[in-house]
């Protein structure tokens, strides 16, 4: 079953001449990891952010679990965790009432939230934060916090824009834990990174975005049995013309 669906998706900021993003089609399968990457200014975030209904966008589809996006937002987005780029929370909220609000908003059952905040909280070591305010977090605070925000009401989808920057090497492992576990039991996680190491260890696939458009899809095996024998970086690097890795626009 596919859990994602994107076809044509095409989006161009205002003010620009050219679309950010072009064409953009992609599939995400039931408990696959597909990574995201792509030079910087590239369209990851860009494309994330249309996926998950952030940003409006000209043409094309977005289909998450059978939901389209624009016919049906909410029910989409019911089946979507997101973690953006930008910790995006209610900073003068604590920690426990910010996770208590977005519980409210996916309608996790009252008898079923404090376990699971407790659980996700003691696995990222944040237990002790949940009762101060957001605004004194350190960024690897935040990142937790959104981390937890975005699995707490089991998505079937977990979309995430670089989710490794800004933990300690123990979080970034037990990160790489949950986005596996969340695949194992049937759901699907779709990350940009440009950490090449965690995606050649951690994906089944992998998409690269340069200059707005797809320009490869293919699978960790593909890339392995190339006859050249190459790295994913060294791939990387020849697709793109050489451009470094790192957070797009």
């Amino acid at each position: 079953m596919a859990m994602l669906e994107v076809q044509n998706l095409t989006k161009t900021y205002k003010g620009q001449p050219s679309p950010a993003i072009e064409n953009v089609s992609l599939q995400i399968n039931e408990g696959e990891i597909m990574a995201f990457l792509g030079p910087n200014g590239a369209g990851k975030s860009t494309a994330l952010k249309c996926i998950t209904g952030i940003h409006p966008y000209d043409s094309g589809s977005v289909t998450v679990c059978g939901c389209d996006l624009k016919k049906d937002p909410i029910g989409a987005k019911m089946n979507i965790g997101y973690v953006s780029d930008d910790h995006a929370t209610y900073e003068n909220l604590t920690g426990s009432d910010y996770l208590n609000f977005v519980c409210n908003v996916y309608r996790v059952p009252l008898k079923e939230r404090k376990s699971r905040i407790e659980e996700l909280a003691r696995q990222l070591e944040l237990e002790a934060a949940l009762d101060k305010q957001i605004n004194g977090y350190s960024h690897g605070m935040k990142q937790k916090i959104c981390i937890i925000a975005a699995l707490v009401h089991r998505p079937k989808l977990w979309i995430l824009d670089e989710p490794m920057t800004g933990l300690d090497p123990r979080s970034a492992h037990v990160l790489k834990e949950l986005m596996r576990r969340h695949c194992d039991e049937g759901n699907s996680v779709f990350f940009s990174s440009h950490v090449l190491e965690v995606v050649e260890k951690l994906c089944d696939r992998l998409a690269i975005i340069n200059r707005g458009k797809i320009i490869e899809v293919m699978s960790m095996d593909e890339l392995r049995n190339r006859k050249e024998d190459v790295s994913l970086e060294e791939f990387f690097l020849s697709v793109t013309g050489g451009s470094d890795v790192g957070e797009g626009v």
